[in-house]
């Protein structure tokens, strides 16, 4: 298994570690050129999967380090020839767009509505309530596209919105 690993993802020699959120990370990537018809999704060029590793760094001599983290394999297509890109560009986009969910979407569900304190263990309610989370904050956002905006910050706007209001940002 481990000649399989080595034959699949460039050398670890190819990798370079990076330093951020204290931790290291190295990812290395392996694409494959396919066409729509033989993977059966319109418009896809490429499978792109992609090996990221950890090393989780000490805080403070009090709190010692984790030691490695099991390095985690993410599959992803795109509809990218693949002579259209470089693996450098696939892995920054890649990072990008994981970046922009964490410190967009995440963080203000997070922050405005403490979603990752939620105590709720039904999924059937924690689905709803992350709909009705998604539901405000696309209605936040519609405000704020409007030129009679006034809203300094989400947890303040959503106190005092009214559910006729909310109807007209969505109409």
């Amino acid at each position: 298994m481990q000649a399989l690993r080595a034959l699949f993802f460039p050398s670890e020699k190819d990798a370079e570690w990076e330093k951020a959120h204290g931790r290291l990370e190295r990812r290395r990537i392996k694409r494959m050129a396919v066409s729509p018809e033989e993977i059966g999704l319109c418009g896809c060029w490429q499978i792109l999967a992609i090996k990221r590793e950890r090393i989780a760094l000490a805080a403070s001599p009090a709190k010692p380090a984790q030691d490695t983290l099991e390095p985690e394999v993410g599959y992803y297509v795109t509809s990218l020839g693949y002579r259209e890109t470089s693996d450098q560009a696939l892995l920054d986009a890649v990072r990008g767009h994981w970046s922009a969910i964490e410190n967009g979407v995440h963080h203000t569900r997070d922050v405005s509505f403490g979603e990752d304190r939620s105590r709720i263990a039904q999924p059937t309610a924690a689905r709803a309530m992350a709909t009705l989370r998604n539901l405000a904050i696309g209605i936040y956002n519609l405000h704020q596209q409007r030129p009679d905006a006034s809203a300094a910050s989400l947890p303040a706007w959503q106190r005092k919105l009214t559910a006729s209001e909310a109807v007209r940002f969505i109409l």
